[in-house]
């Protein structure tokens, strides 16, 4: 196989701003350091951290790429001189990137990259990694759901949603969910929700005590924060775990009754997925192996992709992102 070029075609984003910021220009091929391998990308996942990064508000760690796309799918080109030993020029892999992934080309710390599932191909590979690797940490992982319990998911019709309620139903627990509109309900329930809720008509947490006998639910998955707190902490059963892994209502809470807390014995947790450390990561990604990818395999809980859209027309996947009209993934193709 032919070495990598010196040159690529990646999108910037400039200062930051709005969708239309983003342009795709050239630039150099990363080289792996030693514990990554070099993908030429055929996919790359958009999610709603690259909406976030792009506008200012969430800048990489430190070292890692400035260019967006946090999950790519693809062939190995290169392999770093030292630490990178599992994977060999020409295997097929998908993997969660610190940045780096809206390119022709991407590193990846190989600790955080997976063969491809099997059956799958990059674009539905490309899909995987953010929403797989966020789910089996936090409602697995900090949230310990385990079979015959039951779990309320916001925003069902998410990348992170769907994937929840597919995992949650395969590893034997009871998911519900809540979605934006009609159609985003039923959704939910193709996907596997035993209930689902439309939070623009419904009050979820009257919902779920209906649902539950008035018993609540064990796990609670939260994207909003803000004024969910508090309605969160009253879903719960006794001794319920509300996970918290995003802040798209806000991170402030200006008033909430906390007492359910101590009179449930509840556990309030969460996590970004971003900062953590490639040992971190790899370990997440060692249980999704093991665990996950056999589903995956043998065709159960793949991701559903709404839209697919080509490097160039990035700003159009990312108003679909922002409008969130989409449900389930949204794909960047590369090569």
């Amino acid at each position: 196989m032919p070495s990598p070029p010196e040159t690529m075609r990646l999108v910037a984003h400039g200062e930051g701003g709005g969708p239309e910021v983003m342009t795709v220009v050239t630039g150099p091929v990363p080289v792996p350091a030693a514990d990554e391998v070099l993908i030429r990308v055929e996919a790359a996942g958009v999610n709603r951290p690259d909406v976030q990064q792009r506008l200012g508000l969430y800048p990489p760690p430190k070292g890692a790429s400035p260019v967006l796309g946090l999950e790519v799918a693809g062939e190995v080109v290169a392999v770093g001189g030292g630490g990178a030993a599992r994977y060999r020029v020409g295997d097929r892999v998908c993997a969660l990137t610190n940045g780096g992934g809206y390119a022709e080309y991407a590193v990846a710390p190989e600790a955080q990259t997976l063969p491809l599932p099997a059956g799958y191909d990059a674009t539905r590979a490309a899909a995987v990694p953010e929403t797989a690797f966020t789910v089996w940490a936090n409602l697995f992982g900090h949230g310990r759901l385990a079979a015959g319990e039951t779990v309320l998911i916001h925003g069902g019709t998410s990348g992170i949603g769907s994937t929840a309620i597919g995992l949650a139903r395969a590893f034997g627990a009871v998911p519900y969910a809540t979605a934006g509109s009609p159609e985003k309900v039923a959704a939910c329930l193709e996907l596997g929700a035993e209930e689902a809720f439309d939070y623009r008509t419904q009050d979820f947490g009257e919902e779920i005590r209906r649902a539950t006998g008035k018993r609540g639910v064990d796990v609670v998955l939260d994207m909003i924060g803000g004024d969910y707190f508090g309605r969160n902490l009253r879903a719960l059963a006794g001794d319920g775990r509300l996970v918290i892994i995003a802040l798209m209502g806000g991170h402030e809470v200006e008033r909430a009754d906390i007492r359910p807390i101590m009179l449930k014995r509840l556990t309030v947790t969460g996590s970004t997925m971003r900062p953590r450390s490639t040992a971190e990561k790899g370990a997440i990604a060692r249980g999704l192996e093991e665990k996950v990818w056999p589903i995956l395999s043998a065709g159960r809980c793949g991701p559903r992709i709404h839209a697919t859209f080509p490097l160039e027309r990035v700003a159009e996947a990312h108003r679909l992102m922002e409008s969130s009209a989409h449900i389930g993934k949204i794909v960047l193709t590369v090569a």
